[in-house]
């Protein structure tokens, strides 16, 4: 079996390689590790964060924490791992510092402008968006074990060190969240009586 690969074409031992090397004080070492691991590190922020447009604030708090702690990593698991447990933390802090907050809005009908300004002439964009909206439909711990597992494509035994639970707790609501979805999408295909 090979082992596997980011978007970037760097292996995982590679990408925790270059993390150890920064974790010794190699300057360059951890460009590459954000390079490797940023689009994951997007998508899984994204789809944790309530909020998709502060999600990339989210995305440079989380290089930012791994910056300031590489010194720590010891490669005890991969560096795509540990830098996911870190973007969960950082998600997690923001949702409770909301939690703390009110809300604002600066206009009454907020949703409509948000809706307005999407982009709208990309293939496949209407089908991304309501597969995206069922997805986070779900649950919040079956939809994080989904995205680790099956858009990010990361190993069960990772998405359990970074969801800190058992490897058969992440198989059981991956299976439920593709039960939900398939549920889901039966009953939006469902034809709608004429007449």
């Amino acid at each position: 079996m090979l082992p596997a690969q980011n978007r970037t074409g760097a292996t995982e031992d590679e990408v925790t390689a270059w993390a150890l090397g920064a974790a010794a004080g190699d300057a360059d070492a951890f460009e590459h590790v954000f390079r490797a691991l940023h689009r994951d590190v997007r998508r899984y922020v994204t789809a944790l964060a309530d909020d998709s447009q502060i999600a990339e604030d989210l995305v440079q708090e989380t290089f930012l924490r791994a910056v300031s702690t590489v010194h720590l990593f010891q490669g005890r698991g991969s560096a795509r791992s540990w830098l996911l447990t870190i973007a969960r933390r950082t998600v997690v802090d923001n949702l409770r510092r909301a939690a703390s907050r009110p809300r604002l809005a600066d206009t009454p009908d907020w949703q409509f402008v948000a809706e307005c300004s999407q982009p709208r002439d990309l293939p496949g964009f209407d089908e991304g968006i309501a597969l995206m909206a069922l997805v986070e439909a779900l649950p919040d711990e079956r939809r994080e074990a989904f995205v680790l597992t099956q858009l990010l494509d990361m190993p069960y035994d990772d998405a359990a060190r970074t969801s800190a639970c058992p490897v058969g707790t992440i198989r059981s609501r991956v299976s439920r969240a593709r039960t939900a979805l398939c549920a889901m999408l039966d009953e939006k295909a469902e034809p709608v009586p004429v007449g």
